[in-house]
């Protein structure tokens, strides 16, 4: 079987996801024509920006009456921003009832921290990198539990019971990538040149160099993220959309229709 994922442009929960290949994420295969699709950067807990672009896309939206949108999420819900506990709920359970389709893609930190609440002691490195803001999100202060007893361990399992089961599941559930036609859609990157059936997930979830400066090397459009700062990258072969949004407020949207793109 393929590495990449059949799927059907009506639904695109889990059920209609095949089993991808052990230890490997979902890779989707989306239909080569969709008619309106937008990709929103990195969201890092910023549950208030990201109901603010979603109202914007279903206005701008209303302006495209024959086509079905689908909003494709480009991974990175938590860490750093205030409230990632929120924008994993809202991403989890809320449904919109507005006639957009939604997909949401596996950051590095989605990954790591769903590893974090398996493992706390082989992950700590989590930590490092913004999570300290995911765990407040849940009402658990770090420090208390590292500078006192029990460690990382207890950490683990207070995090464990206040987390709702859904959001675990949300977080298990991500795939790593999709592909409409000869547009790719991914968290970091890939490995350019390498064919996409042996990608790993590693790559797509963290690659910066030197796909940043070479682009995929492959007949294929990479809209991405992982990369931070303050304005959208158009590179070689490659789109970057994620522009800080914990720290400079502006979390962006990339249009794409038939041969076209645009910023929201």
């Amino acid at each position: 079987m393929s590495c990449w994922t059949a799927t059907r442009l009506s639904r695109y929960d889990n059920a209609m996801i095949l089993p991808s290949p052990p230890l490997r994420r979902q890779r989707l295969t989306l239909p080569a024509d969709l008619p309106l699709v937008y990709a929103i950067g990195d969201v890092h807990g910023c549950h208030d920006a990201l109901i603010a672009l979603e109202a914007r896309i279903r206005m701008d939206a209303a302006n495209h009456r024959d086509a079905r949108p689908l909003i494709i999420y480009l991974g990175d819900y938590v860490d750093r921003g205030p409230a990632s506990s929120a924008v994993l709920e809202h991403l989890a359970t809320e449904r919109h009832g507005d006639g957009i389709e939604r997909i949401a893609l596996c950051g590095n930190h989605d990954d790591t921290f769903l590893k974090f609440t398996e493992d706390p002691e082989a992950n700590r490195r989590w930590l490092d990198f913004g999570g300290d803001a995911t765990l407040r999100s849940y009402g658990l202060e770090p420090s208390r539990y590292l500078d006192g007893a029990g460690g990382l361990q207890a950490l683990g399992e207070d995090l464990r019971a206040r987390m709702p089961a859904r959001h675990i599941a949300f977080l298990r559930s991500l795939p790593v990538a999709a592909r409409g036609g000869d547009r790719l859609f991914v968290h970091a990157g890939i490995a350019p040149g390498v064919p996409l059936r042996q990608q790993e997930d590693y790559d797509m979830m963290w690659i910066r160099e030197p796909f940043l400066t070479e682009g995929p090397r492959l007949p294929v459009t990479v809209i991405h993220g992982h990369t931070a700062g303050r304005e959208p990258v158009f590179g070689t072969g490659r789109i970057c959309i994620d522009t800080t949004c914990y720290a400079t407020g502006r979390l962006t949207a990339l249009k794409l229709t038939p041969g076209d793109t645009a910023l929201l």
